[in-house]
Parts: structure tokens; sequence; C-alpha cells
């Protein structure tokens, strides 16, 4: 305390003081209210931040975006969204600038538009592994957002991984998932990425994205910068070898809180493909990847099926159909045309009730690997198997195990179920559960049963959920 201060300057602090004071909490709390109605969080740190970027530019000339955040209320974007320079590649590493061309085509095939652009939900997703040297070593945290499906399908491949590429055995065991290390995870992650990235170039090529600090280009009257996609470089790989090197050398910009990982990995994928490849793949039905509902964006079945199949067809039959209306190509549906090595259940306890459950085909009900991205009810999960057996030999198919795993927190193991599709009594077990319809029809049972109909499951004493 200053000796010089008296007791009545402490008990009494200046008229100006305190309006300042009050000045500030107000602005506090029309921060927070402008926040919470835009679902964001407001940290202390942000906050702190925010302080000083308008003190800098109360000091600078321009003063213009401070004068709008004092009338109008909000944060500039660049403090919101900007990417740590941790994750910011250097412009000369020898990548392909993106163009506003490019960047105009990648969005409509994205959104449909070019005014489109990922809200706070996508740009904080990243591929978060649970804790390292747990038994959920393996696991990918997804929440329930518009980016789970793509975090879930990564996730199937990480197991094919780590169950039966990295090893090569055709039985492993749940211990192949357990127990990993940081390093492991990251290798195990940039082999999942790759994997999905080749299988979309057509075993031939991929593509990375990466950011760089400045833009290439900026907003124009058909287009909406969002101070990322300006930013892309593209780096080209024909060697599946060297892209997951380059991968594993660059696996931070994905793995790691502020690097907008899901969206690289998104614009990879679709540049992996081509944009010219993705017009043809879609059909009369989709027109583009992301669809808007309920104030966020969620994948497209035809997203789902590129990042499964390689290819971005909206169905889940097998092959193309053309519609009653007509027989001439541009009025086919396309479907799925090869096995996948992670295959693709679905189950709507709404869409059975209306009769609109998709027929999901053999393609993807019979992968070439016992792993399966599951859309419950509108949420996504994996289902595996350990043996690779399973798949190829009908008598393995009357008495097995699977492991269900749906990437939220709250799971705390990997949930085994005993599947038995000989002795057909699950029927009989319902009906002595008929005042409960969740104990009579659990949703991840009856998703099990549209690929082995009349199943009876056990849980071991999991309760059942879904």
């Amino acid at each position: 305390m200053d000796k010089n201060q008296t007791q009545g300057d402490l008990a009494c602090p200046p008229r100006m003081e305190l309006e300042e004071i009050a000045s500030k909490i107000n602005d506090l709390d029309k921060w927070r209210s402008i926040f919470s109605s835009q679902g964001l969080e407001v940290s202390k740190a942000m906050i702190q931040k925010t302080q000083e970027n308008l003190k800098a530019d109360e000091e600078s000339e321009d003063k213009s975006e401070t004068l709008s955040i004092k009338k109008h209320g909000y944060f500039p974007s660049n403090i919101l969204y900007s990417i740590p320079k941790e994750f910011i590649v250097a412009a000369d590493l020898g990548g392909q600038p993106i163009s506003i061309e490019m960047a105009v085509e990648l969005k409509k095939i994205l959104f449909g538009n070019t005014f489109y652009t990922f809200n706070y939900e996508w740009k904080k997703s990243f591929f978060k592994f649970c804790n390292p040297f747990t038994n959920m070593a393996y696991s990918l945290e997804a929440e329930k957002t518009g980016t789970r499906a793509i975090q879930m399908a990564v996730q199937g491949h990480i197991i094919k991984y780590l169950l039966f590429t990295k090893n090569g055995d055709e039985h492993s065991s749940l211990q192949n998932l357990q127990e990993l290390s940081q390093k492991q995870q990251e290798k195990a992650l940039a082999a999942a990425l790759a994997d999905i990235l080749w299988t979309a170039g057509e075993r031939n090529k991929a593509t990375i994205c990466l950011i760089t600090n400045d833009p290439y280009f900026t907003q124009g009257p058909d287009y909406k910068a969002d101070n990322f996609t300006e930013r892309l470089q593209l780096f080209e790989f024909v060697d599946k070898e060297i892209l997951e090197k380059f991968l594993c050398a660059h696996i931070y910009c994905f793995k790691n809180d502020g690097c907008h990982g899901v969206i690289l990995f998104l614009y990879s994928l679709l540049f992996s493909r081509t944009l010219l490849r993705l017009q043809d793949d879609l059909d009369i039905t989709t027109t583009h990847l992301l669809q808007f509902s309920l104030g966020n964006f969620s994948a497209r079945q035809a997203l789902i099926n590129l990042m499964l199949t390689g290819r971005a067809s909206p169905q889940v039959f097998n092959g193309d159909q053309v519609s009653d209306e007509g027989n001439t190509e541009h009025q086919a549906r396309h479907g799925v045309l090869v096995r996948s090595d992670v295959g693709f259940l679905h189950w709507s306890r709404e869409e059975m009730q209306q009769d609109r459950l998709p027929r999901v085909g053999s393609m993807l009900k019979t992968p070439k690997f016992p792993i399966w991205l599951c859309n419950i009810n509108g949420t996504y999960s994996v289902l595996f198997g350990t043996n690779m057996s399973l798949l190829c030999d009908w008598k393995m198919e009357h008495f097995f195990d699977l492991y269900f795993y749906n990437g939220q927190l709250s799971q705390s193991k990997t949930v085994h179920l005993t599947i038995d599709t000989h002795s057909h009594h699950w029927e009989e077990q319902s009906k002595a559960d008929e005042g409960d319809i969740e104990k009579r029809f659990p949703s991840v049972e009856m998703t099990v049963r549209t690929k082995w109909d009349g199943a009876a499951i056990n849980w071991h004493g999991t309760v059942p959920f879904y």
C-alpha cells in the first residue's frame, strides 16, 4: 500500500474510478451475453487478450475495429478463430498456394454456396485421444457436434491400423488397443488419415492441406473470407509411405487444441478426391456434402461414404440405380460400388417407425475388416471385432464377440458384447420386458440385428444404452 494513500482514499475511491469499474463490469457482462447467445465460451485469457488488443488499437492510428467493437459489441474474428503460431507452416515449405477459384469451388462442394463459413464448433474441433497408457488410449474424444461423424470414421481406421495393419495379425485382441504411448497414438492417427486420403485419391495420389501465415487472396464479391481457407497450402503426394511420413511430421496440425484439425483433414480429403471427381460422385439427391440443421453443419451420407469407400456416393445401397422417372445417366442414384475396409450400419427408431430406414447394402454391411461406423439415432459410434475370420467364415458368425465405443468421455471402458445368432431367443427376452421399449429394443442391439437378424446379445453386465 502507498504510504501517502490515506484511509479516506481507501474508503471512498474517486467517483471517476467507480464509474470506470462499473463501465468495465457492464462491458464484461455484455461480452458474456453475446457469447452465450452464440453458444460460445468466454475465458479469462480471451477477455484479457481482447483487452490487450483493444488497448493496442486505441494507441494506433487505425481505430476502426475498436470502434466497431464498442459500437456493436462483438469480438474480431481473428481473436476467436486465430490459429496458434506453432500450427502455421512456412510459406516456402513447398506446397501449392490455394487460389480464389479453388476456394470458391471448395465451398460450393461443401456448403452449396460461397458465403457460408464454418462455425465455432467446427473450428475448435480436432482429433483428441483419451489419455495414453490407459485402457481407452486408442479412442478419440468426440463431442455431440457436427464433426462427430468425421472423428468416428477416423476412429474406425485407427482401430483397423492397431488391430490388423500394424502387426499384420488376422486374429488380434483388445490389448492391441490399450496402453498406447502418445507417440503410438500419433502414429496410429497419421496412418488412419493417410489411409483415408490415399483411398480417396484412388490409391494414386493424395493431398495434405496446411495453414500458412498470410492469406493468398482476400474477400471478393462472390466469396466470403474466413481468415483460414485463404491461407491454405496444398501438398501433393504420389507415394503413400512418403505421405504417411509427412503426416507424422505434421500430426500436431491435426491433434492439438486450436489447430482446426478436423477442417484441415476435411479439406485434405476433398482435394485428395479432387473437386472434379466429387461432382461426378454426387447425384440428383445430393449437390453438396454438408447440411445445415439446428444451427450447425453435419455430414451428409456422401461425405460418410467418401471416408469409408473413397467415393462420395450419396446412397448406401449396392451399385447405381436409375430413377423410375427416366433412364438418363444424370438421373442415376449413386450407391456403393466396392467393399470398404470399414463398414457402415444404420439404425434410427424414428425412421423405423416411419418406415424410412435406409437399406444398407452388403458392400457396407460386410467390409474387409470387422469394423463398422454406426449411425444410431443420428449419433455416430464404432462397433468392431478382433477376429478377421468373422467376415469370411460363416461358422464364426454363430457365436462371437464385438466391442462398442460411442466417442463420449462418459464411457470409461470399451463395451463388450457377445453375439449369439444360433439360438434366436432374443424375441422371448424382449417380451419379458414389455413395460419399457428401450429395454425391449435397445438401439445398439437393433443396429447389430441389421447385420445379424435375430441375434441375441449379451452385454456382460453393462446397462444397455442408446
